[in-house]
């Protein structure tokens, strides 16, 4: 059974109740703060693998919360949205979050979502062992043993999926990567209709990275994905 430890920062009392019985019994321990300061407060100062974060909270919301999370923390986070509210959840994903699912959900897709994200974590880690050292190319350098970015030189703060995306984009350098393969390899699961998640994290990447559209190191290909530029192509 897995020992994942979740911490989920949401107001609703009942939800965190049930959503803790039906967790434990698939082997997960679910820990809970209601309110944004608490779940702040809880992650610097406890270990967990993985946070479901509520946009809507009396307080300071879930992007606030999210803004102060990334400030210190690069845990993966699952944003929980109104279903519908498209904006929502292009603002969690620029802000940070991994992914986000939209309410309501069922506790069958949530916890779908949970294995996928934790499951990209185990193979990260596998990967991490495998690929020590530093990737380069294009003036931009990735650190496997410590997990950072750098672009000429400039440490650039990245979230883990940014920095999965990149890792994915470099590795095959000077070719297109079809988004099916982006959402398998960075969140752990298959694209959905209307889903930007993937494109959300690029632009991420585009933008901490630096330059002008047309001397952008990561290129859309329309029609199958993205690409990263190999300046020896």
């Amino acid at each position: 059974m897995s020992t994942h430890s979740i911490l989920l920062i949401d107001d609703d009392r009942d939800l965190a109740e049930l959503l803790g019985e039906y967790l434990s019994a698939e082997g997960y321990r679910l820990e809970a703060a209601y309110t944004g300061e608490d779940g702040i407060e809880e992650i610097a100062n406890h270990h967990f693998d993985l946070v479901l974060l509520d946009v809507m909270m009396p307080g300071i919301d879930g992007f606030e919360t999210l803004k102060r999370i990334r400030q210190t923390s690069i845990v993966p986070v699952l944003m929980l949205t109104a279903r519908g509210e498209e904006t929502d959840r292009i603002l969690g994903l620029e802000m940070g979050a991994d992914d986000y699912l939209a309410k309501p959900y069922s506790h069958r897709e949530l916890l779908a979502r949970i294995k996928a994200l934790l499951r990209r974590i185990e193979l990260d880690r596998t990967q991490q062992n495998d690929d020590s050292g530093i990737m380069a190319c294009h003036g931009v350098e990735l650190n496997f043993d410590t997990y950072r970015v750098y672009c000429d030189g400039e440490h650039i703060p990245m979230t883990t999926s940014e920095f999965k995306v990149l890792r994915v984009l470099m590795t095959r350098a000077g070719k297109a990567v079809p988004k099916e393969d982006l959402y398998l390899e960075v969140l752990g699961r298959e694209i959905m209709a209307y889903d930007r998640s993937i494109d959300m994290h690029v632009s991420n990447v585009r933008r901490k990275l630096g330059g002008t559209s047309e001397q952008s190191k990561i290129q859309t290909i329309r029609g199958i994905g993205y690409m990263f530029v190999d300046p020896n192509q």
